[in-house]
């Protein structure tokens, strides 16, 4: 597929996956971007809507299976046949989701899976995700919102599909690494190897964000080299994912509790950033997942995620 055009001329950006994934909230927001939004609009009504909306606003497109004559061979078709037919910038979204989290999102909300009739919504969800996975392989960008707030989708989306974007636009998050790794991260650090001020008693209770943990970060013998090395290596990456079309750049700082190391480093590289002039947000994944002062990540509390059922 091209490559977005600056002006969003002829471009189509289709929404699709998994049921109760966020579809909803992703079109609203790329409404909020410029796109016209439409949802579960018929397969036979799709070339009509685009050829009049050529030259106009770009186009955002909501799909899945309870659109009329949805079948992935169905809907791939009719991609291609607008592609080789206009001057299109073409997009494809899927979103993701754990099962699980699936299932309770429909339990909660007391609403039918559009695959399950009578059977339990385990079961819709399972025969779905049959039906669709063709196209998470044939998709431009796959967004697992298992962990995601609307707030944090909408980030990544305005990150990629952003219209007029110039330069690569960089999110830096700290995580712990006892509640897994940001699944849309694109580049990882691991700064378990910097001395944990966790173990110091009058430090346990402070985070990255505290003065007192950096003086002691910065104490590490090591931590001015390889802060540096980190920096430089970062700084001959960017022009490069920019050279190849790059819009986005995920970064993500891990350390054991998610509270001290990375969260320093990361505000480090933020800091970096924003003196070079490079658009950049940062955030702090599990800064408050513990109830604890000490912040331990064992006592953690699901973050608000995307209950939309579209």
């Amino acid at each position: 597929m091209s490559e977005p055009s600056a002006s969003g001329c002829g471009r189509l950006i289709v929404v699709t996956g998994m049921s109760g994934a966020g579809r909803t909230t992703a079109l609203k927001a790329l409404e909020d971007m410029g796109y016209e939004a439409v949802d579960n609009l018929p397969l036979s009504l799709l070339p009509s809507l685009v050829g009049s909306q050529l030259g106009r606003a770009p186009l955002a497109v909501g799909v899945d299976v309870r659109t009329r004559d949805f079948a992935v061979p169905a809907l791939i078709e009719a991609l291609d046949h607008l592609v080789a037919g206009h001057n299109l910038d073409l997009r494809m979204i899927f979103l993701d989701c754990d099962d699980d989290l699936l299932v309770r999102r429909y339990t909660e909300t007391r609403r039918r899976h559009p695959l399950a009739d009578d059977r339990p919504v385990a079961d819709g969800v399972r025969l779905e995700r049959q039906r669709v996975w063709p196209l998470r392989d044939r998709a431009d960008l796959v967004v697992d919102t298992s962990t995601l707030n609307p707030g944090d989708l909408k980030r990544l989306l305005q990150g990629n599909f952003a219209r007029a974007l110039q330069r690569i636009s960089i999110f830096i998050t700290s995580f712990s690494y006892r509640h897994g790794l940001p699944r849309d991260a694109d580049l990882v650090f691991d700064v378990r190897f910097l001395r944990n001020p966790h173990y110091v008693a009058a430090l346990r209770p402070k985070t990255g964000c505290d003065p007192a943990i950096g003086a002691f970060i910065e104490a590490d013998a090591d931590f001015p080299r390889l802060f540096d090395e980190l920096c430089h290596w970062l700084d001959e990456l960017l022009p490069r994912f920019e050279r190849e079309g790059k819009s986005y750049l995920t970064i993500a700082v891990g350390c054991t509790g998610g509270r001290h190391r990375s969260v320093y480093v990361a505000e480090r590289l933020a800091a970096w950033f924003r003196a070079k002039g490079r658009p950049v947000d940062v955030a702090h994944r599990d800064l408050d997942r513990s109830t604890e002062t000490a912040g331990s990540p064992d006592a953690a509390v699901p973050p608000q995620s995307i209950r939309d059922i579209a």
